[in-house]
């Protein structure tokens, strides 16, 4: 069984997630394998919300070159926009980044 903090990895900080935490939308990086049901209940769980809707999706890692021969790429990763019911409350960790 997968701990929760193996689920939520970690939050993603940008100028277009930020945007959306007014709407009570919050963007977290997770594990490749975890599902939405999982998602949901470890946000819930961690943070001590309410998740009405899990928007999950694959990014690929981008292919980045270090001069001609050693190209690579990035990891790819998995993205979870999480939204929060009406009445629940917001997760404390974004309030000063807004």
């Amino acid at each position: 069984m997968k701990n929760v903090y193996d689920i939520v990895k970690r939050p993603v900080i940008t100028e277009q997630s930020m945007e959306s935490v007014a709407d009570k939308k919050y963007v977290f990086m997770v594990d490749v394998d975890a599902n939405k049901t999982e998602i949901k209940a470890a946000i819930e769980e961690i943070f001590g919300v309410k998740v009405a809707k899990v928007n999950t999706i694959r990014m690929m890692g981008k292919m980045k070159r270090n001069g001609a021969y050693p190209a690579g790429r990035r990891a790819s990763y998995k993205k979870a926009v999480v939204t929060l019911t009406a009445d629940s409350k917001t997760i404390e960790f974004f309030e000063g980044m807004v």
